[in-house]
């Protein structure tokens, strides 16, 4: 986390880069596998300046994403991940190339940037398809 500095000089609340809290609710909900209520996703995190109102809003934006599925609990909402991290980043990853005009350029700098071992594994992905 980075502290952000208000207008008066003071030291204000610490923040987390963007889309880096929502991160660490999914990587919980997805290491627990079982729906968790918003109380046990903060605790789950144990930060301590964390506000479990933070923790609700986050749940509530990624359940408006379609991130996530919500069903009563009691008198609270648990929520569970709609699909699993590897679905959710080959998701996000087909979404990056739909949004781009050059899919071809796209993937040629995508495939630039790949280690060595990750260029072996997708090379080998590839050849199985056939």
């Amino acid at each position: 986390m980075r502290s952000v500095v208000g207008d008066g000089g003071d030291v204000g609340e610490r923040r987390r880069e963007h889309g880096a809290l929502e991160a660490e609710v999914m990587a919980v909900l997805w290491a627990r596998a079982r729906p968790m209520t918003a109380s046990e996703v903060h605790e789950a995190l144990g930060d301590p300046e964390l506000l479990a109102k933070t923790v609700l809003t986050v749940l509530g934006r990624l359940h408006a994403k379609g991130l996530l599925d919500r069903e009563r609990s009691s008198r609270a909402h648990a929520y569970a991940p709609r699909r699993g991290p590897a679905d959710e980043v080959a998701s996000q990853m087909n979404q990056a190339l739909a949004r781009g005009a050059d899919r071809a350029a796209i993937l040629q700098h995508f495939v630039a940037g790949l280690d060595p071992e990750d260029e072996r594994a997708l090379r080998d992905l590839l050849d199985t398809r056939e």
